[in-house]
């Protein structure tokens, strides 16, 4: 996901943005637009590498070369940025860190990539006839995060505007229904602590991605046993847990709609969401079922704020 950064935050409006009539009382004709609008730019939605925060990988880059690692590699390094915590999308070996002036830290592991080496050789065949044989032999080598190596300066970030809150989207956090710790370079909903975990605002690419992604952690919240109770039975199995996501995200697009940035966020709910399509292919009513929970979960959250912005006014 990703979104476009902007200099000021719209003020909170029910909807009226382009492509959409204004929310509805009952909601329901406003939540099968947003569902259409996301079916819709789906169909087009690739991934793009993009990131919502500085410390969630984008495509991996070799540092002295500037080339991003493809295939596999790609996999391996998004999972070790993930695992350790890298905020570093740049890469090198041990001898490229060298030669640009840096130096691996004691006791820090490299990843190992792999790539295919072609190799051809000239052989007589049983006629006595000259051919040549080609083939590739696959080939290992380690990178090290540019987090993990001293001496070389990362490129200095993006500068952007000062983050501006929205009002109406700071009272429906403070209502949070659990903890929201900031900091760290992850953002995720632990049911096991039952916390919310983001990055640092700053972090964020703009106001619009925090409050995205910070809404979709709060729709997985309320699928806890004490609140929604939100469980899929033997008809997903094991596509549980990508239901879940499809639920949380439309969960956050609702709301992103009542704060009037959905447009801003669009194609990034449809970019995400395009990864759990699969499900969406082997079961054509997965995206109803998965509105009908965001739903719930849109209105369980506003009722959680009812009491603030009534106090507010």
């Amino acid at each position: 996901m990703n979104t476009n950064d902007r200099n000021r935050m719209p003020e909170p409006t029910h909807v009226n943005t382009e492509g959409l009539k204004p929310q509805q009382s009952a909601g329901g004709d406003l939540h099968q637009q947003i569902t259409d609008r996301i079916l819709e730019a789906m169909e087009t939605a690739r991934g793009t590498g993009k990131r919502l925060w500085d410390s969630q990988p984008s495509l991996p880059l070799n540092f002295a070369t500037g080339k991003p690692y493809t295939g596999i590699n790609t996999l391996i390094l998004w999972a070790a940025s993930l695992k350790h915590g890298y905020a570093s999308p740049y890469w090198l070996t041990y001898k490229q860190a060298a030669e640009q002036g840096g130096q691996v830290r004691k006791g820090e592991h490299g990843e190992l990539c792999v790539f295919y080496k072609p190799w051809e050789q000239e052989q007589t065949n049983d006629s006595g006839e000259t051919e040549t044989k080609r083939g590739a032999v696959l080939k290992s080598f380690r990178v090290f995060n540019l987090d993990q190596i001293d001496g070389i300066e990362a490129p200095a970030k993006e500068e952007r505007p000062a983050f501006i809150a929205l009002q109406e989207a700071e009272r429906i956090l403070a209502a949070s229904p659990v903890p929201i710790r900031m900091g760290g370079t992850q953002a995720g909903y632990h049911l096991s602590s039952d916390t919310i975990h983001l990055p640092e605002r700053e972090r964020f690419t703009s106001p619009e991605a925090f409050y995205s992604v910070a809404l979709h952690e709060m729709t997985h919240s309320t699928g806890h046993s004490s609140r929604l109770n939100r469980t899929f039975g033997k008809r997903f199995g094991d596509d549980a847990y990508a239901m879940e996501e499809l639920v949380a995200e439309m969960g956050s697009a609702f709301l992103n709609a009542e704060l009037g940035i959905l447009n801003t966020t669009l194609p990034d709910h449809a970019d995400y969401l395009a990864s759990w399509v699969k499900i969406l292919k082997s079961d054509r009513k997965a995206i109803l079922t998965a509105a009908a929970q965001a739903a719930k979960a849109q209105a369980f959250i506003r009722g959680l704020a009812a009491p603030a912005a009534q106090h507010a006014a």
